[in-house]
């Protein structure tokens, strides 16, 4: 058998992205509560993804996002990291509520729930770079896989992470 190296690299990536969820899976949770949601984009959902960063600069006319969305379109892969958040009934008033039933029905955030999906990112990253899989964390894709509820309707925050194995880092220099 034969396989040519840019086969090897497609497959290296994909298996890299799967670790990578792994990764965000097994990270450290506050108090042991696991909100995270991971996926791999692909394909013409990789597709639908970069058109939608391209909405988000019509719309807004942050460069930043034509920029990305460039980005993520030379990309093998994006991994999504998300949490569904919620409160972990620590009421510990770091969201800025007095209690975590204040926070629920107040609509808001709680901030471990940002920590932990920190945490997670950190982790994936971190196995990017044991796989040796050039990456970068992206809020622009992020917010457009929000848009296009890519990880479901109930994950309230998202980051992104594309990856890449070419001779140059298409994340570098940008």
């Amino acid at each position: 058998m034969f396989m040519r190296g840019a086969q090897a690299e497609k497959n290296s990536l994909i298996s890299a992205a799967e670790k990578m969820c792994v990764a965000a899976r097994t990270a450290p949770k506050a108090k042991g509560v696991d909100k995270i949601v991971t996926g791999i984009v692909t394909g013409d959902d990789k597709d639908a993804l970069s058109k939608e960063m391209l909405n988000l600069f019509d719309k807004t006319g942050a460069p930043f996002f034509k920029r990305d969305a460039e980005n993520i379109s030379n990309s093998e892969a994006v991994i999504l990291i998300g949490t569904t958040g919620g409160a972990k009934a620590l009421n510990c008033g770091f969201c800025g509520y007095e209690n975590c039933k204040e926070m629920a029905l107040a609509n808001g955030h709680c901030a471990f729930d940002d920590i932990d999906m920190g945490i997670a990112i950190g982790s994936a990253v971190s196995c990017a770079a044991d796989e040796r899989v050039d990456n970068r964390v992206m809020l622009s894709a992020g917010l457009a896989a929000q848009n296009l509820s890519l990880l479901g309707d109930k994950v309230l925050k998202i980051l992104a992470i594309p990856i890449s194995a070419s001779g140059k880092s298409p994340y570098f220099d940008r």
